[in-house]
């Protein structure tokens, strides 16, 4: 029920490791590599901590949440031209700032050299930013590294800048104005082309400098959309949409691409001849009232009429890629409109002047695929398949359509890049978080260390597979971490924590949040639920216009599995999540009494609430209908709410302000409803935050209130120390 939408670029990291954990390196600014000796193995960069993360503990520990900012998120791994070096980010958190920061480095194709390209500026208190670098891209050449950053310069706002690999600094490449959110070379390195949204006027008047802001007037937001509000972008106006440009890099002339001017245009990639740029775009009718995407090409060239290449009922696109001739292209099918919040991926292929229909490649695979890539020869696609916990790269021959997994290793694989015969992907397991990693030979061979000081200096939970049958016969499938040093026959505490989506899954990547109740005594149970993917189509989609029914009796089943197999303590059960996981929290507390406490983070009971509050307008029209023409179905998945009065189990609810997604609203009503029925409950409000939490004293703040709520109801503990800040957070 509640997914991002897609947009051209690096795929999103780990949910919680991307939220919560970095590390800040204060070395001085010059270039920073690591060059081991040739007969050692790649040794990791020379990242030392800065002062305001606590002091190391002597010895390995159980992770704590001093540990939290400790560790670095690494993504978004491009291959140069020439296949001997991979761009990089990596994301830390400046605790003393309270801000978040993004840096660029670049890896060797060895692992022998790893070397840091750009360092955070000065803190913008305006901004959830440091001077953050993202995005890179290199020239056709390869002899220049560019990048997205928000500096001062000769434009305001997010530019594209670039690095000579030979040294110097980097110097602005574009001046548009608008949001630029992506941009890509084109093959003769004379253009680029942009994706830029128009820039609200009161967000242009935010970013000017020097602007008198106690003189400034706020303007009435004047709406006629029918799908007119989004999580993080705001409300959305008429001419709010996301469009493709092309950036003469000689003449600085910024020309529209297409001569469409009321549809969003996004995924665009170049064809390798540079004649054609494919992307993808929704052209019903009314945009907003259907998402019906499609794959468009188009002539490389200004103002030029796009041709629609697919016309499937339903959204195709994702991350498209082109073939080596410049000849078809690979994208994504989901499913037929009213069930795409539970639609499973599937590739296709078209030919790119519109000759033949689509092609669907893996029908018959009945898993998602994302992330599609070309091989060299053009005989076969690589893609990302998402199956039962786990994310793996797989190769699809195309003739065949046969699909052959490259690695067997349980984990998830992020951010699959090639160039020049060399992919390079993210890779994270269990008890690694994600590092960037080289494909080749059906084996994976480690580039990057930036997470290896951290996890040496930690004793970390293992965690295992765990199935249970539900009352209806259905197979379900979940994981466990148990609390380190359990001695074998001891029942211990136990939450159960459900992820959002539904369409997503708990699987093999490293996940702080398990790591951190582990260690604070508790195992924590995740289930992937019908709803879930991961488990095929079937599976997944049983759940559409029925919230609340099958998803419960899954979790339920699996807490009853664990409790059976003597491991976890039945008159000690908690419950929680956020997104869809809060949701599933208010419809499991109002079905059973047997959790002991709650918290269900971003989350509702009552559809009716949000309909027209939240962002999720088309779901309501494709499931549930309209609430004057269905009221009872209404009511039916508003359980939790209409029958407040069962709930028994004390309950936190939490939330930022500015959500949209699944806006606070949600949570305050089953708080109140609780309050009105003296079940003791508490409401913690987020300022300035969206769906998901960005300030680092706020992530912090939510474990912190996690554990000492857990504590109270389940062990019986007042708060000791409640919702202590990182060091610095009071400065803000």
């Amino acid at each position: 029920m509640r997914i991002s939408h897609p947009f051209f670029g690096v795929p999103a990291l780990l949910l919680f490791c991307s939220m919560a954990i970095a590390q800040t390196s204060t070395v001085p600014a010059a270039v920073q590599t690591s060059t081991p000796a040739p007969s050692s193995p790649p040794a990791k960069p020379a990242v030392p901590g800065p002062a305001s993360v606590p002091a190391l503990l002597a010895g390995p520990h159980a992770i704590t949440l001093d540990d939290l900012f400790r560790f670095h998120d690494v993504g978004g791994p491009v291959v140069s031209p020439d296949g001997q070096w991979v761009a990089y980010t990596v994301s830390t958190v400046e605790t003393s700032a309270d801000k978040r920061i993004t840096d660029l480095w670049m890896v060797s194709w060895d692992g022998k050299e790893d070397v840091r390209l750009t360092w955070a500026g000065d803190v913008d208190e305006d901004s959830d930013d440091l001077g953050s670098s993202g995005t890179p891209r290199w020239s056709p050449d390869g002899k220049y590294l560019s990048f997205t950053a928000d500096r001062p310069g000769k434009a305001k706002g997010t530019q594209v800048w670039v690095l000579d690999r030979r040294g110097g600094e980097a110097h602005q490449l574009t001046d548009v104005k608008g949001h630029l959110s992506a941009y890509a070379w084109a093959p003769d390195a004379k253009k680029l082309l942009l994706s830029i949204s128009p820039d609200d006027e009161a967000e242009a008047n935010d970013k000017a400098k020097g602007a008198d802001k106690e003189k400034e007037k706020p303007k009435p937001i004047v709406l006629d959309r029918y799908h007119f509000k989004e999580d993080v972008e705001g409300y959305l106006k008429d001419n709010k949409h996301n469009q493709l440009w092309l950036w003469d890099l000689a003449t600085h002339k910024l020309d529209k691409l297409t001569t469409d001017a009321k549809y969003d245009e996004s995924n665009a990639v170049w064809s390798p001849d540079g004649t054609h740029i494919a992307y993808v775009s929704n052209h019903d009718p009314d945009p907003d009232r259907s998402i019906n995407t499609d794959v468009f090409v188009v002539d490389a060239k200004p103002n030029s009429t796009p041709k629609r290449l697919t016309t499937y009922d339903g959204p195709d696109g994702g991350r498209i890629a082109w073939s080596p001739d410049s000849k078809w292209i690979a994208f994504t099918e989901g499913d037929e409109l009213k069930l795409w919040q539970y639609s499973q991926e599937k590739l296709g292929i078209v030919a790119a002047d519109g000759s033949s229909a689509p092609r669907i490649l893996t029908a018959a695979l009945d898993r998602s695929v994302s992330s599609p890539l070309f091989s060299t020869d053009g005989q076969s696609i690589d893609v990302v398949v998402e199956d039962d916990r786990n994310e793996y790269p797989a190769t699809v021959d195309i003739a065949s359509g046969k699909v052959g997994r490259i690695i067997g290793d349980s984990g998830a694989t992020m951010g699959l890049n090639e160039y020049a015969g060399h992919t390079a992907m993210m890779w994270s397991t269990d008890s690694q978080p994600g590092e960037v990693y080289a494909l080749e030979n059906g084996s994976l061979r480690r580039l990057t260390h930036h997470n290896d000081d951290v996890v040496a200096s930690l004793k970390l939970a293992e965690t295992r597979d765990v199935k249970a049958v539900t009352k209806d016969g259905t197979e379900v499938h979940g994981l466990l971490t148990m609390p380190l040093g359990t001695p074998a026959g001891t029942k211990v505490p136990m939450l159960l924590y459900i992820h959002g989506g539904p369409n997503g899954q708990d699987n093999h990547a490293f996940n702080v949040h398990r790591q951190l109740f582990a260690a604070h005594g508790y195992a924590e149970l995740n289930v992937n639920y019908r709803g879930s993917s991961g488990r095929g189509n079937a599976y997944q989609k049983i759940i559409a216009a029925d919230w609340g029914d099958h998803e419960v009796q899954d979790l339920l089943a699996m807490v009853d599995e664990v409790v059976k197999e003597g491991l976890a303590d039945p008159d000690r059960l908690a419950v929680g999540g956020w997104s869809y996981g809060g949701i599933l929290t208010d419809y499991t507390i109002a079905s059973t009494t047997r959790f002991k406490a709650a918290s269900s983070g971003a989350g509702m009971g009552n559809p009716l609430g949000l309909y027209g509050i939240d962002e999720y307008i088309l779901q309501y029209d494709y499931e549930l209908g309209a609430p004057w023409k269905n009221p009872e179905k209404y009511i039916q998945v508003g359980y939790p709410f209409f029958h407040a009065d069962r709930i028994k189990t004390p309950t936190l609810f939490m939330g930022g302000d500015k959500d949209f997604n699944v806006p606070l609203n949600g949570g305050e009503q089953m708080y109140e409803a609780l309050k009105s029925l003296n079940v003791p409950a508490e409401l913690i409000v987020y300022p300035g935050q969206f769906h998901g939490l960005t300030r680092p004293s706020f992530i912090r703040d939510r474990y912190q209130r996690w554990f000492d709520w857990y504590d109270k109801w389940i062990m019986g503990k007042e708060p000791t120390n409640q919702a202590s800040p990182p060091p610095g957070a009071d400065k803000k």
